[in-house]
């Protein structure tokens, strides 16, 4: 498995972001959207423009009989926030002996810290690969599923999933590195573009999407 760099890395949280000014776009009627987190304001149907047309890029490389499924783009800060203090919570229970600090850290394994995360700048969508009518292929593991619930089967490289699964990642990966995203390796549906993480990851100077509010 590859050197992880988490995004609570210094490497990661130093880049400074030069914000472009790009407004949130709508996904739903663009490409197929699941709505298994949808909340009444459409938050999650939500990405940056820049992000939304590579997305559109990627769905045309993708071989025939697969599509692109979008489950959660756009996230309020307050929503990150309690998803992060959530999973450290868990984790505080799990193992009480861990010091603060360790548990920040391992905590971002699964949820960005609010300080660098990047669903808050509309900057990352959680997506899977699914057939043309909407149904979702095996990818070994579900979407969100955390490293504990799955023997470290959410992470992309991980070794403990079957062929069909390995394989549809791949395509995945595949179709959305042709379009200029990056992967956040703990998580195989976790893709980013003008981030922090993709700055960090890309070379880039400095991020170009910083934290918006849905208006």
């Amino acid at each position: 498995m590859r050197d992880i760099v988490l995004i609570s890395d210094p490497r990661v949280t130093s880049i400074p972001v030069e914000e472009s000014g790009e407004a949130l776009a709508d996904v739903r009627g663009v490409l197929g959207v699941d709505g298994r987190l949808a909340d009444p304001q459409g938050a999650y149907a939500h990405l940056r423009e820049g992000l939304l047309n590579r997305l559109q890029d990627a769905q045309r490389h993708l071989p025939d009989g697969y599509r692109l499924l979008v489950v959660e783009g756009y996230r309020p800060p307050v929503l990150q926030r309690r998803y992060f203090e959530e999973y450290k919570d868990e984790l505080r229970a799990a193992f009480p002996e861990m010091p603060p600090d360790e548990l920040h850290v391992a905590a971002s394994r699964y949820v960005s810290p609010i300080e660098v995360a990047p669903h808050t700048a509309g900057a990352a969508v959680d997506l899977t690969l699914a057939t043309e009518d909407g149904v979702e292929l095996d990818m070994g593991t579900p979407v969100n599923a955390n490293p504990e619930q799955s023997d470290g089967a959410c992470y992309t490289d991980a070794p403990n999933i079957s062929a069909g699964a390995r394989e549809h990642r791949e395509i995945l990966s595949a179709a959305l590195e042709s379009a200029g995203l990056v992967n956040y390796p703990t998580e195989w549906w976790h893709w980013s573009y003008g981030d922090r993480y993709w700055a960090m990851t890309t070379g880039a100077a400095t991020a170009i999407y910083g934290p918006r509010t849905l208006s």
